[in-house]
């Protein structure tokens, strides 16, 4: 009976043993390409991180250029992940801390650092509802791609403003500080840039639709137009980053009001298919 104990005890010794050895074998497998978006998204969360010390230390433009490198690295990893079907639940779940540290609590931290510090008490109150803001964004975002119930209508839409966005709007006031030093009194106010921190928070959490260019398909016969205009973006980013920058943030909130009466029309236009379907 003892015999039959210890080499039960044993077999299952060794085959415990056998599991682990297959599954270290499985790790060291994991080809570069699986890793590639994790390293890029990494990336971006180095550059967010970075972007809180130049905070700190005063270096505004510094801290800016950073900030335009995570929304970069953030733009890229998804494509990568796609690209080289690389996708995981990990990669994620990475993305999604990283969007917070970069997009939620550098730009809080920098607008704090840069005026809102001169609003005592409530300048920390409203660095802390954008960060917060940030957090509840990201989650329903992650929550909705589990969901498959989405109506067709959503997929050129985000549900509220996107991360990268939301930061850029948060620090437009800084932005334009730098080209219009006349101005800088009001943009720099911290009154000014509290009220701009909640709007952004309220856009973040809301539902109201904002355009997705993931899924939009071009015309060819747009092709070369919109090739042209990106040559003039890229050349206007060189000669002056931040007006260019400031300017095109400034256009993608006026564009803001235009989405929603496409994004009811586009709805209207479902239900009415789904009525006569039905029907």
């Amino acid at each position: 009976m003892k015999k039959n104990t210890s080499a039960k005890v044993k077999a299952l010794v060794k085959g415990q043993a056998v599991i682990k050895k297959k599954a270290i074998g499985k790790f060291k497998e994991i080809p570069f390409r699986k890793m590639a978006p994790n390293i890029v998204t990494l990336m971006a969360l180095c550059s967010g991180i970075t972007t809180i010390r130049y905070a700190i230390l005063g270096k505004w433009t510094m801290a800016l250029i950073f900030i335009f490198f995570a929304s970069v690295f953030d733009g890229l990893d998804g494509r990568v992940a796609r690209k080289l079907k690389a996708s995981s639940k990990f990669g994620a779940e990475l993305d999604s801390l990283s969007d917070f540290v970069s997009f939620g609590v550098a730009p809080a931290i920098l607008m704090y650092q840069w005026s809102l510090c001169n609003l005592p008490h409530w300048g920390w109150i409203f660095t802390l509802m954008f960060s917060a803001a940030m957090a509840m964004r990201l989650a329903r975002f992650n929550t909705m791609l589990e969901d498959s119930a989405v109506p067709e209508y959503w997929s050129h839409y985000f549900v509220g403003v996107p991360a990268p966005m939301a930061a850029a709007i948060g620090v437009m006031p800084m932005l334009m500080s730098f080209d219009f030093p006349e101005i800088s009194f009001i943009l720099r106010s911290p009154y000014f840039c509290s009220v701009v921190m909640v709007l952004v928070a309220y856009l973040m959490v809301s539902r109201i639709p904002t355009i997705s260019l993931k899924k939009t398909k071009i015309s060819s016969d747009w092709f070369l137009p919109i090739m042209i205009l990106l040559a003039m973006f890229v050349s206007c980013l060189i000669t002056k980053p931040w007006l260019t920058l400031g300017l095109f943030t400034l256009c993608y909130m006026l564009s803001v009001p235009f989405t929603v009466v496409r994004f009811m029309r586009e709805k209207k236009a479902y239900e009415e298919s789904r009525s006569e379907t039905a029907e």
